[in-house]
């Protein structure tokens, strides 16, 4: 039988208290306004670093009004499949709840590459931080969490759930959720020494390497780029989206933002208080000209 998932990272990555949760939300929100789009990626970080970032990204899905939201999480945790989706019942807030698309998911779970599998989510957090804000934008939106490994599979996994939701028809939006370069001694990647120099390329060199090719809308080149250069720890999200993205007939990508945690970690002398940084993106897909 499903059940709900719960909130587990709230307290964590975000306010736990429903009041403290709903001014937070409302704070991110506020001045939001992008180009109204399909489709985006968005960051997963804790707010204080990314939830601005985030909500860029999630404002410019929310401006389509989508039935439905398809989240393409990337994956921390122990999971051997291609993509897990969850199936049913609802996931948890301090807001409410959100109810999952259980049609769109059984349809999804007929692909060879995507199992029906709630324990997959119980641990994985790139999800979850997007849906207080997603539930403020979209009050009774429906959702369909799926976890994408950075595997060959990831873009077919995308234009299978792409070409099924277009099936549904239902009006619905795709989300990747992502971070990119994970630089510094806490992450055992230093290419360019440490401080400000290694965290200045980190931003401006390794996570632009792969923003181009989400610009250029090339799935598989993000899969392997992100493999060699460590700049997206949810490629497969990323490729899965651009792949649903190119099959729903965008046509191009929209930067909203791109900044790092060390931006939020300056301290009084203008140098980071931290000697580790965490790349965010948030940027939508259009269609037309």
């Amino acid at each position: 039988m499903s059940v709900d998932r719960p909130a587990t990272f709230a307290g964590r990555f975000y306010p736990g208290h429903p009041d403290m949760c709903a001014q937070m939300v409302d704070d991110l929100l506020r001045g939001t306004a992008a180009p109204a789009g399909p489709g985006a990626i968005v960051p997963h970080a804790g707010w204080v670093y990314s939830g601005a970032t985030a909500a860029l990204g999630l404002a410019a899905i929310a401006a389509t009004q989508p039935e439905t939201v398809v989240i393409f999480g990337a994956v921390h945790v122990p999971d051997p499949n291609p993509a897990s989706v969850y199936p049913g019942a609802a996931w948890q807030t301090p807001l409410g709840s959100l109810h999952v698309d259980e049609e769109l998911a059984a349809r999804f779970a007929r692909s060879r590459l995507i199992v029906a599998e709630p324990a997959s989510h119980r641990r994985e957090h790139s999800i979850e931080v997007q849906l207080p804000l997603l539930l403020r934008l979209l009050p009774g939106v429906r959702i369909v969490p799926i976890m994408v490994r950075p595997s060959r599979d990831a873009p077919e996994i995308g234009r299978w759930c792409a070409s099924e939701a277009s099936g549904s028809g239902r009006k619905v939006a795709f989300v990747g959720s992502t971070d990119l370069t994970h630089y510094g001694p806490a992450f055992g990647f230093e290419p360019h020494g440490s401080g400000q120099v290694g965290i200045h390329w980190a931003k401006e060199v390794n996570d632009r390497r792969i923003i181009k090719l989400i610009q250029d809308l090339d799935a598989d080149g993000v899969l392997e780029e992100a493999e060699i250069n460590r700049n997206a720890c949810g490629a497969g999200a990323i490729a899965a989206t651009i792949a649903a993205m190119r099959e729903l007939g965008a046509t191009r990508y929209e930067e909203l933002r791109h900044t790092c945690s060390a931006e939020v970690d300056f301290g009084q002398g203008g140098e980071p208080e931290s000697a580790n940084s965490v790349g965010y993106e948030a940027g939508v897909f259009l269609t037309g000209a």
